[in-house]
Formats: structure tokens, C-alpha cells, sequence
């Protein structure tokens, strides 16, 4: 597929900014994935696409977290495994089965987020007592992960508000240990759909570029400023996840709400 050159620099530049939320509160896709499609790119090939640049962008964060000593990755290493599979059976899954009922429930659930991380005074920078150890704990990045395989939206703010509340993290930690996890579920979807040749390579190789970049400055300003930074953009990124969701006429819930 040939783009205009105009097209292909603006989702050059989209990615840059979705690689910059993307490394603090996740929904990078918010921006990349309409951007691909409003370029004329069929949804499968949008969604395939989005996720080469994704996971360089996810993976270009999580080292600049490691870097820095956020992550233990002796501790999220099953996790990081249930996320994986978890997330392959997602995209098997959603070879056989409509979205649409999940699709529905979604902004409820985001919303509910959304307002746990604006008032909830557990979160913080600091770590506290976690409730769930790494293999339990896995079995949760599994269902995330499968969700990101299946549907996808506010899958990194999903994993952020678990590790804090039930692996007792940081909120800078969490944010850390999320992109490893979001690798992980990002490379389980992106091996089946690069096998059924959904990727256009070009495109999602020189987004992944642009997406590094703000990668890279996204998850230094979370480090920087913690949750005085992060608490906000996760609720405000969970916001607008539910309102995206429910603005689309083919979700069963808006269907129901601006129904005449």
C-alpha cells in the first residue's frame, strides 16, 4: 500500500506522541490506530501495523525504566510470561468471536479506573504490601494480557492499577513493570498477526522510530515527576478510552444509551 508523503510524516508524528503517553499511562493506541485508519488502512492491517511500532516504543521505556533500577525483572518474569500467552489466546480468540460484548462493558470499567486513580490516596510512589505473590499474580497479567490479544484499549492502565494494588507497587515501579508486561502481550498478539501477513513493515518500522523518541521521553518525565505526573494521565487516558468507546455507534452500550 503506497501513502501520500503528507500521510506518512503525520503518522510518523502521531506515533512520537503515542509513544509519549503510551510510556506513562498506556493508550498510545488512542491516537495511532484511528490515525491508521483514517489513512485509508484496512483495520486488520491498521491493528497489525500499530503493533510493530508499539512494542519498539513499549520496549524502548521499559530499558529506560530498568536503567534506572524500577524493574526486578527476576519478579516479573512469570508474569511477564502468563501476559504473553495470555495474549495469543486473545488474538485467537478474536479470530472466532465478536468483540462487541466486551466492547460494551469496557467504558464502565474505565471510568470506575479512572476514579481510582483520582481519589484513591493509596497510590503513590512508595511501595506497600502486596497481596498477590508472582505465579497468583500471573494469572492476572494472563486475563490482561488475553485482553489486550482480543480487544486491546487500556490494557497498560489495566496492568498499572493491578501492580499497585495487588502486587503493592509504586506507582513508578508499577509503571515500569507494566511495560514490561505490555512487551510481553504486545509480541504474543504480533507473532500471529505478522504470520497471517497483516503488517505493513515500512510504515510500522518508521513509526516505531518516532514512537522510541517520545518513548524515551515519556518514561524519563514519569521518573521525574512520578505520580504527580502519572495519577492524572492514567485517569484522564481511561476518560478518554470510555468516551472513544462510547462515541462508536457500533458499541452495544451506546447503542443502548443514544438510542431515540
Amino acid at each position: 500500500m503506497v501513502l501520500e508523503p503528507s500521510v506518512f510524516i503525520t503518522l510518523i508524528a502521531v506515533a512520537g506522541a503515542a509513544g509519549f503517553v503510551d510510556s506513562i499511562a498506556g493508550g498510545g493506541g488512542l491516537l495511532t490506530v484511528p490515525a491508521l485508519l483514517a489513512a485509508g488502512i484496512p483495520p486488520v492491517a491498521a491493528i497489525a501495523t500499530n503493533k510493530v511500532q508499539s512494542i519498539c516504543g513499549t520496549s524502548s521505556a521499559c530499558y529506560a525504566f530498568a536503567k534506572k533500577g524500577h524493574i526486578d525483572f527476576k519478579q516479573i518474569a512469570v508474569p511477564a510470561v502468563g501476559s504473553l500467552i495470555g495474549s495469543a489466546l486473545g488474538a485467537i480468540t478474536l479470530q472466532k468471536l465478536s468483540p462487541t460484548i466486551l466492547a460494551g462493558v469496557m467504558p464502565i470499567i474505565l471510568i470506575l479506573m479512572a476514579g481510582y486513580f483520582v481519589f484513591s490516596p493509596r497510590i503513590s510512589d512508595e511501595d506497600r504490601h502486596r497481596i498477590l505473590g508472582p505465579l497468583p499474580y500471573a494469572l492476572v497479567a494472563a486475563a490482561i494480557g488475553f485482553y489486550d490479544g482480543f480487544f486491546g484499549p487500556g490494557a497498560g492502565s489495566f496492568f498499572a492499577v493491578s501492580l499497585v494494588t495487588l502486587a503493592g507497587m509504586g506507582i513508578i515501579r508499577a509503571t515500569g513493570h507494566t511495560k514490561v508486561l505490555n512487551v510481553a502481550s504486545n509480541l504474543g498478539a504480533l507473532i500471529l498477526m505478522a504470520a497471517g501477513g497483516h503488517i505493513i513493515w515500512t510504515l510500522g518500522l518508521s513509526m516505531a522510530v518516532a514512537n522510541v523518541a517520545g518513548a524515551q521521553l515519556g518514561s524519563r518525565s514519569a521518573m521525574r515527576f512520578g505520580s504527580r505526573l502519572i495519577k492524572p494521565l492514567l485517569a484522564t487516558i481511561s476518560v478518554a478510552l470510555a468516551i472513544k468507546l462510547l462515541l462508536d455507534p457500533a458499541n452495544p452500550l451506546s447503542q443502548l444509551i443514544w438510542k431515540r
